[in-house]
């Protein structure tokens, strides 16, 4: 059983030959700007850069931000948690593209609640449903293209940033171009690490930069 062939194609994990203590910025940037927490930061994001969010009662933005915090980010990360005593994954660094699988998955039926409930409510910006439907559609594709590659999470969650900021730029509510450029500078910096960490191959790294930009591009020419 052992010389057979993996499943997935993208099986065997990479090795990072980087100096350690470029691995560990690396490690560092990779937490701070983790995939889970996106939903929830960007949604804070969009409340202060996006105008459409002026005059929405704090009481009823943070009841926004609670639901966005508990569905997409919490329950994804407590399944996570118990897969691994479960044993439907090996580590929760998920090296190979066969353990993401069932993470994937689970988070896709998280994600699409959030975003169904949001769209059938009213008073969420446009911005926020897009950045959801957008988010929704990600881990889709995601899933999709980890069945041939390990496509980087991270990237994929930085080209939606990007995304989003040209969303806000078309729509013409605010003058985005300095969000925009922290956001590729952001972007930048989190593919640089994905790298440095061995952790994906180069076009893992610009598929997911070119899948996060186009869902959130197509979730708001959906949406408009």
């Amino acid at each position: 059983m052992d010389d057979q062939a993996p499943l997935y194609p993208a099986e065997k994990p990479f090795i990072s030959t980087q100096p350690k203590f470029l691995q560990v910025l690396a490690h560092i940037v990779s937490y701070v700007f983790h995939p889970v927490l996106f939903p929830l930061v960007m949604a804070v994001v969009l409340s202060r850069l996006d105008n459409q969010f002026y005059g929405i009662p704090d009481k009823q933005l943070k009841l926004w931000f609670l639901s966005v915090g508990i569905t997409a980010v919490f329950f994804p990360i407590f399944s996570i948690l118990i897969m691994k005593p479960l044993g439907f994954i090996n580590s929760y660094l998920m090296p190979t593209a066969k353990e993401r699988t069932i993470p994937l998955l689970t988070s896709m039926i998280f994600y699409f609640w959030v975003t169904h409930v949001f769209n059938t409510i009213t008073g969420p910006p446009l911005s926020l449903k897009v950045l959801l439907l957008g988010n929704f559609w990600g881990i889709i594709a995601v899933f999709m293209a980890n069945i041939f590659t390990k496509i980087s999470m991270h990237t994929t969650v930085a080209g939606a940033m990007i995304g989003i900021m040209l969303v806000l730029m078309w729509n013409g509510h605010v003058n985005m171009a300095i969000p925009l450029l922290v956001s590729i500078i952001i972007a930048g910096v989190v593919g640089t690490a994905r790298m440095i960490l061995g952790a994906h191959q180069r076009g893992d790294i610009w598929l997911g930069y070119i899948v996060g930009i186009v869902v959130q591009l197509a979730a708001y020419v959906y949406m408009r």
